[in-house]
């Protein structure tokens, strides 16, 4: 199997690092995943948290990339939108008030709560009322979660989902690097990779990295 350091990993990788996972690539150099429990642990945390960092960076740049092509948005940048909320009318969802029209940060976070935490106690859970989802996996559900049938083939399953891991790692990076540009930049990731085009020289990480140092 591929290791993360192909040929020169032969004799490193950890006899607990058996590939059973999708995107074991043998490298534990702390020993975090030396027990099997705690390694399936990490792993469902991993993947869960790659999900989200997958769907947040897409949210991140979508509006931008709408707002600059044209599309109106009362605020396009992800770390600023959620605060039209306290505006007067509220906060409009794609800046139309015939979608989702939210007036109350208090009614928002009510419903996330119970929706969001209703739907991860029925994944760890193993089942929702009624029976729905019961005995399928927590992670990779499949059936009713899988309409299109795509993990219907093993060796295509198994693709999808070394897929799925290498992306969601790249998203939380990216989603870590977002939070980064906004705290030293003040701006979104669009407008900081226009201005970097712009000026490749003047506007890059070791250039406002600099600004912090002492002296």
């Amino acid at each position: 199997r591929p290791k993360f350091l192909g040929p020169f990993s032969e004799g490193d990788t950890p006899a607990y690092l058996t590939g059973e996972f999708a995107g074991d690539y043998g490298w534990d150099t702390a020993g975090l995943s030396a027990d099997p429990q705690t390694f399936a642990r990490y792993r469902e945390i991993e993947v869960i948290h790659a999900r989200w960092a997958m769907l947040g960076a897409l949210g991140c740049v979508t509006p931008e990339l709408l707002a600059k092509n044209g599309v109106p948005f009362g605020e396009a940048v992800w770390f600023k939108a959620g605060a039209q909320i306290f505006q007067d009318g509220g906060l409009n969802y794609l800046g139309n008030d015939n979608l989702v029209h939210a007036q109350s940060i208090l009614a928002t976070l009510a419903v996330q709560v119970l929706l969001m935490g209703a739907a991860e106690s029925y994944r760890a859970n193993g089942g929702a009322p009624g029976g729905f989802g019961e005995d399928l996996d927590s992670l990779y559900p499949g059936a009713a979660f899988d309409p299109l049938g795509l993990a219907d083939d093993p060796d295509t399953f198994a693709e999808l989902r070394v897929k799925e891991i290498k992306n969601g790692r790249l998203a939380m990076f990216s989603m870590f690097g977002f939070f980064v540009q906004a705290i030293v930049t003040g701006q979104g990731p669009i407008a900081n990779l226009d201005a970097h085009l712009a000026d490749p020289a003047g506007n890059n990480a070791w250039n406002y990295a600099t600004k912090f140092v002492p002296g």
